[in-house]
């Protein structure tokens, strides 16, 4: 017994390990950690780190914040979060998937919410990590997933058309406004700032059509800010920058223009600037503001990385820590706030990236942050020189690829009726409303379906009709077996009809081999059917019953309430005691004739 115990604490310990660090030790202890693996880790770190720099601005923009945020957060998630996280290929830092969520909580409580907001989702996500929430992913349907990943690619499509076309309006919250205000503002486009979106989407669309391995991110957004130098010079255009829409303070108080050229200084969330530019302030009532959206990224991010670590997974051949993920997306979520930091989770672009780059390790994602780290230190000058509807044509190739619209479209045409109707009303929750009533309401719907169709899977058969149920017991037995589950949904309907088939019986068999689950719901209709029967004088014998269903009534003290009823193993033994029965029956009646 001891040893059996010992074992079970040094699993315990095991899997408790896989929270620190677990990629990192996966990747360079298990397997041998060699010069050509590194030389690979470089390539590959490389090669995401040139996507990361302009759509980690881009998203930053998109969110409401300045693009150096994006930055920071891609500098400091890529780091943290690839050394204690659970997959060792995952490239964390900002996530389109977060826009819809983090715009208007900038909108309202400033850069000083957002970080707050961010750090209280680390929470969140260190709290999943602790209650071993990392598998719960698999039961969100795929019609969910799709529905609501659609909804966030469209929002974040309507969302870049101000930038893209050059619009000098402002966008309401609403969807369905903002869907008006673009369309009465379509003609004050600036033609300048259109061609250069155009110019942007179109290369990176014929740089995927070529499958040239380099990605297109830098070419595209190169060869949009020199057609944005163009049309200034020689055309008199006026072309919206990163340096003409972004300042900051430099260290001795003076006002520089675009990405600042030094690293983020160590600073408390809630001292950044608010709203109205001053700090919050951190204590309950704002922490009660912000909890639910803090709540909605821990979740979304949970979903995010642990779909990305799945990704990856079939993509190489290993297999992730779920837990271990949510614990390093929570770590990296706390810290980043700290140093200037937003929201992040594992990139299922980026990542996939890596791998198809030649990624082996974590090291890859550290190196991706150390050109980062390069890129503020020596390029920001000409980052500044980025126009914004360049970035803006980024996110909408980006909306377009996250919107999964040939798995919707072929959803449409493969699945059930119920399905579809889920997924359309993801999609219309994530649009109007916003991701988290989406998911909450795709899984409340589809659960509810779940529940109706497995009660109607739920029948009760007429095993009378069997020769050799009939030869045994003839007609004076009604035996019937009941498949499927016995559960609240489905209970209260399956005795109703053995009632009704019943109705001028009295002497009653009931073979439960074919139910595989029974709960507290379906004991209750079991246990009020067994009264009924009594006070009808029946005599009630059941037989078969799985394991499952057993534990269930044994908790119940089922046998104790009602000892009339007589159990047998099998539908057999049961056919031989009421034959035994049947016929000491009939043996005392003609000793008394």
């Amino acid at each position: 017994m001891s040893t059996i115990s010992t074992r079970r604490r040094i699993v315990t310990f095991k899997n408790s390990l896989f929270h620190f660090g677990s990629a990192v030790r996966d990747s360079m202890i298990a397997e041998k950690y060699s010069g050509s693996r590194f030389l690979k880790d470089i390539i590959a770190g490389i090669t995401v780190g040139i996507i990361a720099i302009p759509l980690s601005m881009a998203l930053a923009i998109a969110t409401g914040v300045n693009p150096e945020y994006g930055l920071y957060t891609a500098l400091v998630a890529g780091i943290v979060i690839a050394l204690t996280g659970g997959s060792r290929y995952s490239i964390s830092g900002p996530t389109a998937a977060f826009v819809v969520i983090l715009y208007p909580v900038t909108q309202t409580y400033g850069m000083a919410g957002l970080c707050m907001a961010s750090m209280l989702a680390g929470c969140f996500l260190l709290i999943m990590s602790a209650g071993r929430l990392g598998r719960l992913i698999q039961f969100i349907p795929i019609e969910v997933t799709l529905g609501f990943t659609m909804g966030i690619g469209i929002v974040i499509a309507v969302l870049q058309v101000k930038d893209f076309l050059g619009l000098n309006v402002v966008m309401p919250e609403s969807f369905v406004d903002k869907i008006f205000v673009l369309a009465t503002n379509i003609g004050s486009a600036n033609w300048g700032d259109a061609v250069v979106g155009g110019v942007t989407l179109l290369t990176l669309v014929l740089w995927g059509k070529f499958r040239i391995k380099f990605p297109g991110h830098l070419p595209a957004v190169l060869l949009g800010t020199l057609t944005a130098y163009l049309l200034t010079r020689y055309a008199g255009s006026e072309i919206a920058t990163i340096g003409t829409r972004f300042h900051y303070l430099n260290p001795d108080g003076s006002q520089g223009n675009g990405i600042p050229p030094f690293l983020p200084e160590f600073v408390l969330p809630w001292n950044l600037p608010g709203p109205s530019g001053a700090p919050l302030n951190f204590d309950f009532a704002t922490i009660q503001a912000l909890i639910v959206a803090a709540f909605s990224m821990a979740v979304l991010g949970a979903i995010e990385s642990l779909l990305c670590a799945v990704v990856l997974d079939g993509m190489t051949g290993t297999r992730h820590h779920s837990n271990g993920e949510l614990f390093g997306q929570g770590v990296g979520n706390v810290i980043a706030p700290f140093l200037g930091g937003i929201t992040s989770t594992a990139a299922i672009a980026r990542s996939a990236a890596n791998v198809k780059a030649g990624g082996t390790s974590p090291v890859a994602s550290v190196v991706h942050s150390l050109l980062v780290l390069v890129s503020i230190l020596f390029l920001a000058p000409f980052l500044s020189e980025l126009p914004l509807s360049a970035m803006a044509a980024l996110l909408l190739l980006v909306a377009y690829n996250m919107s999964e619209w040939r798995k919707v479209v072929s959803l449409f045409r493969t699945a059930q009726r119920s399905d579809v109707l889920i997924m359309v009303c993801c999609i219309f929750c994530t649009v109007v409303f916003d991701m988290v009533v989406a998911i909450s309401f795709g899984i409340i719907m589809a659960s509810v379906i779940f529940m109706r169709d497995m009660a109607r899977m739920t029948k009760v058969h007429d095993l009378s009709l069997h020769r050799h149920v009939s030869e045994q017991v003839g007609s004076q037995y009604e035996v019937l077996g009941i498949s499927g589950p016995l559960f609240f949904a489905s209970a209260e309907r399956t005795f109703r009809k053995i009632r009704h088939d019943c109705l001028n019986r009295q002497k009653l068999i009931l073979d439960f081999t074919a139910m595989n689950m029974l709960d507290a719901g379906g004991d209750h209709c079991l246990d009020q059917f067994c009264n009924d029967m009594k006070k009808r004088g029946v005599d009630l014998m059941i037989c078969g019953v799985q394991y499952q269903p057993m534990r269930c009534m044994v908790k119940s003290s089922f046998a104790a309430k009602h000892p009339e009823v007589r159990f047998t193993s099998t539908l057999e033994e049961a056919l031989e005691l009421a034959s035994a029965t049947m016929n000491a029956a009939g043996g005392t009646a003609a000793g008394r004739q």
